[in-house]
This record gives C-alpha cells, structure tokens and sequence, in this order.
C-alpha cells in the first residue's frame, strides 16, 4: 500500500494495463507472439529517455527487419515512443519542480521558455509534413526520403564529433543560463526543420534540440529534459495523423512495447543523473553518433 500511495499514477497505469492485457481476444497467442517487444520497449526508451533523442532509431531498424511497411514502421515507433517519452518526460518534469529549489535553479531557469517556443515549431513542423504532402516542398523532400536519411545520418555524425570536440573545453566555458533572441529564433527554425523530420523518420528533433542547447553552453541535463518533453508533445502530434488518416499503427505491438516503454522511461533519469557532465556529453555524443551511423547505407 505503501508503494502505491507513493507512485499512484504508474501503479494506476500498471492496473490499466493488466486490465487492458487480459481484455485481449486469444490472450494466450498474443502473448507468445507479441510479449518479447517489453523488452525492446525498454532498450529504446531508455536511450530516448537519457538523450532526448527519440526511440526511433532503436523501432525504426527492428522493424524493418521484421519486413513491416514503412507507414506501419513509422506509425508504429510513433505508439511506442507515446508510451515511452511521455513517461520519461512526466519524470523530468519532475526532477525540474525539484531543482527549482535548490542552488541547481539557474541552470534550468531556461527550461519554460525553450519549451514554449520548441513544442509548437515542432507541430508545426509535423502537421506540415504529414498533411501538407501537396506543397511543392514538402512533396520533393517527401520524395527523395532515402537521401534525406543519409543527409541526417551524416550530419548527427558530425554533431557527434563536434559535441566530442566541445568537452575539453567544458570547465573553462561559462554555463549559459538564459536563452537570446538568437538563441530564440534559432530554437524555433532548428525544431521545425526538426519536426518535419521528425514526421518523416520518427526521429529528430529532440536531437536536434539537445545538440543546439549543448553546443550554446546550456547545462547538458537540462538540454536532454528539455528534448525528452519536446519529443513526447511531438510524438503525440505525429500520432494524430496515423490515427486518424494512415491508421497504420500495429497496436499489438504498442501494447506491449508501449509498457517495456513505459518503465525505460521512468529508469532513464537515473541513467543521465548517474553521470558526470563531461561523462554525460560522451555519453550523448556517442548516441547521436550511432544514430549518424544507423542512418548510412552502410549498415
């Protein structure tokens, strides 16, 4: 009783879910088929979750080895990171409320505002990409997602080497604390060109974000926090679409990757908190460089 007077809402969603699970026609099937993606839930949302990067580049390649269309592959990275991210994000939220009382509340003081000016640049960025297919923009990029892939892959690959490049220097810069105009307009352009991707790839703009952050001297936790919270709004924007137009979301799956989500999402804050800040930006910039590798061809 103890436990559950203390985390309400997840043991809430525990209940939710068992519930869920045994409403389920051919129970017994659907869990010899579809029970080991838990697992897969939780690996990717713990690195979705510690980056802010999105589960994407964990769903998107495990599923198309399992030979699922590309709108099913996407819509379905989409169901999962819902459960996921917005559990990671609940989670840094919470950790936030907390440092707003301690000596650690300068650092995060940024945090309202890159959200307000982050979340609706990135919806935007989605529903652009997602119902304005006719644009003759978003038609041509829509076209060649091939090269745009490779295009990401290449470029996280440098913004790895460029974060890897930045940590000798991290004692000796000053911690940027408060967002400029500049750093405003440019929060609001890099995640909608962060969205739009985003819709295409099912990853993106978190990444996107974060490296921004990172790079201009914000606190590393903070920029992962404030990627994490983006990617959940994001996500659940993205969804929209596949719900209600695509409907290609295979939600065998969700249900059980969602839950396995669900837990990694809560676990990644202790992942991130565990680590130094110079620790830390190895430990993103080798995530944004495997996600730079898993999209070359080469692989």
């Amino acid at each position: 009783m103890s436990l559950i007077q203390r985390h309400p809402w997840r043991s809430m969603l525990l209940v939710s879910w068992c519930v869920l699970i045994l409403s389920q026609p051919g129970l017994p099937e659907l869990l010899t088929r579809y029970s080991s993606f838990t697992l897969l839930g939780v690996i990717g949302a713990v690195f979705a979750n510690a980056t802010g990067a999105g589960g994407g580049v964990v769903f998107v390649p495990f599923f198309h080895q399992l030979g699922m269309p590309p709108v099913s592959i996407i819509a379905t990275s989409f169901g999962i990171q819902c459960c996921g991210m917005t559990a990671g994000a609940i989670t840094w939220y919470r950790h936030y409320a907390g440092q707003k009382q301690t000596s650690e509340q300068p650092a995060w003081a940024s945090l309202p505002r890159v959200l307000v000016l982050s979340v609706p640049a990135s919806l935007t960025g989605v529903w652009l990409a997602q119902w304005g297919a006719d644009l003759p923009v978003v038609r041509v990029l829509g076209q060649h997602l091939s090269s745009l892939h490779i295009a990401f892959g290449i470029f996280s690959i440098v913004l790895a080497i460029a974060i890897f490049a930045s940590i000798p220097l991290l004692a000796r810069k000053h911690q940027a604390s408060e967002l400029t105009c500049v750093d405003a307009g440019c929060v609001v352009l890099v995640c909608l060109a962060g969205g739009m991707i985003t819709a295409w790839l099912s990853v993106g703009v978190g990444e996107l974000l974060a490296v921004y952050l990172i790079m201009r001297r914000f606190s590393v936790t903070m920029a992962i926090a404030s990627a994490v919270i983006l990617t959940a709004f994001t996500v659940w924007g993205a969804s929209v679409y596949h719900v209600l137009h695509s409907q290609a979301i295979n939600f065998s799956i969700v249900l059980f990757a969602g839950a396995g989500a669900v837990v990694g999402g809560i676990l990644a804050r202790r992942v991130v908190l565990a680590f130094k800040p110079a620790h830390l930006k190895i430990f993103f910039g080798g995530w944004v460089l495997v996600m730079g590798l898993a999209g070359l061809p080469i692989f």
